[in-house]
């Protein structure tokens, strides 16, 4: 993803720079195609791959939103079995 948000690359260029097949990046790249984090425009032969950054930011958005969620309920249950513990010293164990 920093790559094709850096500038567009064709999928060989990207397969290049990794110890994977070309077959496994054409993969990864059509997954993140299908979700909309990027898109390929045909130029003759190639397809170079370009990152979609309002997408990005949109999706960074959501993890952030969800993070604080779960770092919430987490927070809770640690309350809970801290009050259980307080409560219940003899059945620690």
């Amino acid at each position: 993803m920093r790559r094709v948000l850096a500038g567009e690359h064709s999928v060989s260029a990207l397969a290049a720079k990794y110890d994977m097949s070309f077959a496994a990046v054409q993969e990864h790249v059509a997954v993140l195609e299908k979700a909309g984090l990027l898109t390929k425009q045909r130029s003759g032969r190639e397809q170079p791959a370009g990152g979609d950054v309002t997408a990005v930011r949109s999706v960074a958005s959501m993890l952030t939103e969800l993070e604080q969620v779960w770092r919430g309920r987490i927070a809770r249950i640690d309350q809970l079995i801290a009050c259980d513990i307080a409560t219940h010293p003899d059945q620690v164990g």
